[in-house]
């Protein structure tokens, strides 16, 4: 079913091309967005919404050593475009399902290791 959903979604040849896609950025976006508010939900045990800072996810990405992909001179909101990419296209590609994104985002209360261990997960289940 998601596959004819996503019929939109083109496959891709490596890290480097879902890494550096700024409209899978966009729509990682929105995604990332609504995971870290269902964990946060979860924890507060009450609906609540938020916007993940582009520090934490570039830190992130950084400590996931997902940087090498990219290309130099990117600052730390291209960065944080990056890991957004990465983490919606596992889960268009049902290598992460939506539980496991927000269980991956209430395994710490340290929000960039919790998301570092998502963006590995995320590079592990795509083979990439």
């Amino acid at each position: 079913m998601k596959a004819e959903f996503f019929s939109f979604m083109r496959d891709y040849g490596s890290l480097k091309e879902i890494l550096t896609d700024h409209k899978l950025a966009s729509l990682g976006d929105a995604y990332v967005n609504l995971i870290y508010s269902i964990a946060l939900s979860k924890k507060k045990n009450e609906p609540t919404s938020t916007k993940v800072s582009s520090q934490i996810l570039s830190q992130a990405l950084k400590k996931a050593k997902l940087r090498e992909f990219l290309p130099k001179r990117m600052d730390r909101h291209a960065l944080a475009d990056s890991a957004e990419a990465l983490i919606v296209y596992a889960w268009i590609k049902n290598a992460i399902s939506l539980e496991e994104s927000v269980t991956a985002l209430t395994f710490s209360d340290d929000v960039v290791k919790s998301f570092t261990s998502l963006l590995l997960l995320a590079k592990e289940r795509l083979k990439l």
